[in-house]
């Protein structure tokens, strides 16, 4: 027997079949394509970078028509994006065929934006904690959506801006003895999404698709106040009110314009939640505010052999199977990476991007703590 036969067919079953005519193949992904110093387009820019082919290559093997990579850094000119594009994703990189996205959206995120506040309430106005949103420059852990088809720019909406206290029922952070972390003032100023949320319709051969995109903050990194946590659960709260009802005059986007998603509009959601359903330290729920919303069609989470053989030492409520983040080091994997599609459509398949040790492609995995999470859609028939 050809000896590469196993290996090409545990391949298969990573990445799954590809998405057919009739079908649409969405992924979410954390990269880590982030540089401390600002510096991703130029690094980008020999070709060469590893962390960007490892990227590229898994991509190249899901090849989802539509696709979010958080934590890419956003540079106004768009130097990184079209670089990804030009110099990795249309050269292939491990013999799959080159990768093709026409269309593309980026924006501007509040990570590493100098707020001019105390935004962590430790007294003091310095550092990448007082950004909108925790960076060391202007950009980092950015978001970038790319496309085999086109986007509707002109009607995408971002909503950056939001402040925290317009979030009906906002989580306020109070240290454990009753004082609120922010004074009056500087609550009313602080940002509800630590990068940002996008509505961005894409025109695919199923019909209008509202991609729902988003990163919260993860739900650690604070004290006993759990301002993370808290913020984590009000940015994926926002979601779960926009599909809510579509007649409210609320949330406003960056544009000025209110009210929530319509609803016979399809959408998915997706993105890095930073929340696993009943592991870790989000608040209990988060996540489910989107994954059980009235309007999210239910199936079951992708799911991947790698991430069963990686189950972190520690024992843990959600199935190893699930997880899509990495985090042996403190000995539990987690998951939080999702993509949520409407009701509008039914799944085909899914999985997660996680390959087997041992695999040619288990290299790949150097470039992200993170897993590659990917749905293949059709209309449903309901």
């Amino acid at each position: 027997m050809n000896p590469l036969l196993p290996v090409l067919a545990s391949l298969l079953l990573a990445a799954g079949p590809a998405a057919t005519a009739a079908q649409l193949r969405v992924a979410t992904f954390n990269a880590s394509l982030n540089d401390d110093k600002g510096q991703l387009a130029e690094r980008l820019l020999s070709g060469n970078d590893q962390a960007a082919r490892d990227t590229a290559a898994i991509l190249q093997r899901v090849r989802p028509d539509i696709v979010l990579l958080n934590e890419f850094d956003h540079d106004p000119q768009g130097l990184a994006a079209e670089r990804f594009r030009r110099l990795y994703l249309e050269r292939s990189q491990a013999g799959d065929a080159p990768l093709h996205y026409p269309y593309l959206f980026l924006a501007p995120v509040n990570t590493g934006e100098p707020s001019g506040l105390d935004v962590d309430g430790d007294g003091r106005i310095e550092g990448p904690n007082d950004a909108w949103g925790f960076g060391r420059h202007p950009g980092q852990y950015g978001m970038l959506l790319l496309s085999r088809y086109p986007i509707d720019t002109g009607k995408a909406r971002t909503f950056r801006l939001l402040r925290w206290s317009e979030l009906p029922g906002a989580l306020r952070p109070y240290h454990p003895d009753g004082r609120p972390v922010h004074d009056d003032a500087t609550w009313r100023k602080l940002r509800l999404s630590s990068k940002s949320h996008w509505d961005v319709p894409v025109q695919t051969p199923l019909g209008t698709l509202h991609v729902l995109a988003a990163h919260p903050t993860p739900p650690i990194f604070d004290g006993p106040e759990d301002l993370n946590g808290r913020r984590n659960h009000d940015e994926l709260r926002l979601w779960k009110l926009y599909l809510d009802d579509e007649r409210l005059d609320w949330p406003c986007d960056d544009q000025g314009r209110c009210g929530g998603l319509p609803g016979e509009a399809a959408f998915v959601a997706l993105g890095d939640f930073n929340a696993d359903p009943l592991d870790g330290d989000a608040r209990p729920g988060a996540a489910q505010q989107i994954t059980h919303h009235p309007r999210a069609r239910p199936y079951p989470p992708p799911r991947s052999s790698g991430a069963q053989a990686a189950a972190g030492a520690l024992p843990g409520c959600t199935d190893p199977a699930t997880h899509t983040g990495a985090f042996q080091p403190a000995g539990r994997n987690l998951r939080i990476d999702y993509v949520v599609p409407s009701r509008a459509f039914e799944v085909v398949a899914s999985g997660v991007f996680w390959p087997l040790p041992g695999e040619a492609e288990a290299v790949w995995l150097r470039s992200s703590d993170h897993r590659l999470v990917w749905v293949d859609l059709r209309p449903a028939s309901d």
